[in-house]
């Protein structure tokens, strides 16, 4: 009885040595065919610029030190490196609270003198002007509840339940589209581009834009970089739905649930998904100048926010795309950009053979395994989905195409910046 007994244990012991050596050399197998793959992937050679015409495009607010230290120099290089004759700069700043405004008129100055077209609007409209006007018939919310917001390191301020107050996503897409105006006026006069390249305040080279350019030879609707704030994780889950339409399952590497974003993203290839931005994203052009509907920023009905709901317009962009459907949405993961210099040092191109790391790759891969594991195969946020269906029956005329855009957040414009509701 006891020697039967000592003999299974001795087996168990052995099988569980022999599970562990072979999970051991799976883990080491997978890490070491993964990094070589995209190591693989990441040495092609940098494409030069062709010969699209390239439409610039950013809106900007508070952001003096960035654009000092890089990000001002880094697009008039860019515009001269793309070419006078096929590159427009087109730049919407609003009432930001420090320099900012006397950069973008060095930047004027330098675009200038380069010969490069541009328009830069530094509108004196600040945040205070736009909460503090009368409501507009849409783009406006009541207060919830009431609320208190940081108005400086030491001060408070008080919203009351009910206040009228502008929402932030109409806000932008607003000036998204006033920076967007010069493609419409010079398609007037008879010209047009290939690309829209939209730019938020990150870090970046030519190279990333040579390499986002040229994502699928061409061949997308949309193509997009990835963005960090603070490396290793990934920022944009706001505006990020993988290629099932989900929001990213981890912020840390390999970031998606999808199997075809996720599998792409392994082997080092354009990662399909369903919307993007994440720092820089270049558009096909061709919808913005569709004559019967024209491709425009927009946030969710204000009905539809009143439920406590929000989405991105650099998501909902992606929803409206009718080329989306044919072209895809594709994210490059050759194109990393940051937020500051030293962040974008760490996860640069230029560090293809670093990045992501190997114990990066292995944890990474087991993480994203175990969270598929214990969460859901279908992981809607119900409460999100229950508000979105019963907005839809108390209105049939109701009608939201980019409710995979849609979060449960209220989002709102304060004096000194923005807010959660």
């Amino acid at each position: 009885m006891l020697l039967r007994l000592h003999r299974k244990r001795t087996a168990l012991t052995r099988l569980t040595k022999l599970l562990f050596l072979s999970l051991l050399l799976r883990t080491v197998y997978e890490t070491s065919h993964t990094k070589s793959t995209i190591r693989n992937q990441a040495t092609s050679a940098v494409p030069p610029f062709g010969p699209e015409r390239i439409f610039i495009a950013s809106i900007l607010w508070t952001d003096e030190e960035l654009l000092r230290k890089h990000w001002a120099p880094a697009i008039a290089e860019l515009a001269r490196e793309i070419g006078p004759e096929r590159v427009f700069v087109s730049i919407y700043e609003g009432g930001s609270l420090d320099d900012t405004k006397a950069v973008l008129e060095l930047l004027k100055t330098d675009l200038e003198a380069s010969g490069i077209r541009h328009r830069i609007v530094l509108d004196e409209t600040t945040h205070k002007d736009e909460v503090e006007r009368s409501p507009a018939e849409s783009g406006w919310i009541q207060m919830p509840l009431e609320k208190s917001y940081r108005q400086n390191w030491t001060d408070w301020f008080t919203l009351d339940q009910g206040t009228w107050v502008p929402r932030r996503i109409p806000y932008l897409a607003r000036t998204r589209n006033q920076a967007m105006e010069p493609l419409y006026e010079l398609k007037r006069a008879g010209e047009t581009f290939d690309r829209v390249l939209w730019l938020n305040d990150v870090v970046f080279d030519g190279n990333d834009i040579r390499r986002l350019l040229a994502t699928r030879n061409g061949d997308y609707s949309a193509a997009c970089a990835l963005d960090f704030k603070h490396p290793p994780n990934f920022y944009d889950f706001f505006a990020t739905r993988d290629a099932d339409g989900y929001e990213p399952l981890m912020a840390r590497w390999p970031y998606f649930r999808s199997p075809a974003s996720r599998e792409a993203l392994t082997r080092g290839l354009p990662v399909p998904v369903t919307s993007c931005w994440n720092g820089i994203v270049a558009f096909d052009a061709g919808p913005f100048y569709d004559t019967k509907r024209p491709l425009a920023f927009r946030g969710i009905p204000d009905s539809l926010a009143l439920e406590h709901l929000e989405g991105s317009e650099c998501c909902l962009i992606h929803a409206d795309n009718h080329l989306a459907r044919d072209k895809g949405v594709w994210i490059n993961p050759h194109v990393r950009v940051a937020y500051n210099t030293s962040e974008y040092e760490s996860v640069s191109a230029s560090r293809e053979g670093d990045w992501p790391s190997s114990f990066e790759v292995m944890t990474g891969l087991w993480r994203n395994r175990f969270k598929r594991w214990l969460t859901t195969s279908s992981p809607v946020n119900q409460l999100v989905a229950d508000k979105v269906i019963n907005w839809f029956h108390a209105d049939h005329s109701h009608a939201e195409q980019g409710d995979f855009c849609i979060i449960d957040e209220m989002q709102i414009m304060l004096w000194n910046g923005w807010g959660h509701a």
